[in-house]
């Protein structure tokens, strides 16, 4: 039906979250309410401890909240047991991370076939979406490479193609570019715009660098535990 705005992708229901230290309750999140469109990019900046690592965790299904909702293509993933959940987010969720996570004894092939070990598909199949996904990085002439061999950014690129090798419907980077000098951030942040208007992938970047939550389309901003700020960038 024309006319009728299609339903966010990810929608925060009045999420709040505490964590113990030792016999101290410490808020973290409190009463956020956030909806994400599909095919978005949207950018989270604060200040450290004001809670966007922990909004950004909550999203993929890495932890719960303690009250409030969190639901992604209409399923509710605060409600899924804990089995369920590892398999939702295998399926439906990519992660980049600051330090890359890659495995260092294994090359970068291997590296961006491991999730799919996960998937039922055979080897062949595994290895050609792996090699598939490498080339569309740009890291074609690294594959049998080693982590140690490559570059900090060249290392990022296949945590990104590893991250993607699913196909999932969401990517979530927690300072994907903060351990990154600034020629290799711009590209990565290249990268990662390219993906989003591409391929269409929905991205949420937890970041402290002001230029790089300006590659988004959106920038939303913490400051102890509440969303206070919103803006609209210009594409």
């Amino acid at each position: 039906m024309s006319g009728v705005a299609a339903p966010p992708l990810v929608r925060v229901a009045g999420v709040s979250k505490s964590y113990r230290r030792g016999g101290q309750v410490v808020p973290v999140l409190a009463d956020i309410t956030l909806d994400i469109p599909g095919g978005a990019f949207l950018g989270l900046m604060g200040p450290s401890g004001s809670g966007k690592s922990t909004l950004l965790n909550l999203i993929a299904g890495i932890d719960k909240p303690d009250a409030g909702s969190i639901a992604v293509a209409g399923v509710d993933i605060t409600r899924l047991p804990e089995a369920e959940l590892a398999d939702w987010r295998a399926a439906n969720v990519g992660f980049i991370f600051q330090f890359y996570n890659l495995m260092p004894v294994l090359s970068a092939l291997e590296n961006v076939e491991l999730p799919l070990t996960l998937a039922r598909m055979d080897r062949r199949e595994r290895r050609e979406r792996a090699q598939a996904t490498l080339e569309l990085v740009g890291l074609g002439d690294r594959m049998e490479h080693f982590p140690s061999e490559l570059s900090g950014g060249q290392q990022q690129r296949v945590a990104i193609a590893r991250a993607i090798v699913t196909d999932p419907r969401i990517l979530v980077a927690d300072e994907p570019t903060g351990d990154l000098d600034r020629h290799s951030a711009e590209e990565i942040l290249a990268l990662m715009d390219r993906l989003n208007v591409d391929l269409g992938k929905t991205i949420v970047m937890v970041t402290h660098d002001r230029r790089a939550a300006e590659r988004a389309h959106s920038i939303m901003h913490l400051e102890k535990g509440e969303l206070f700020a919103h803006e609209e960038l210009p594409r």
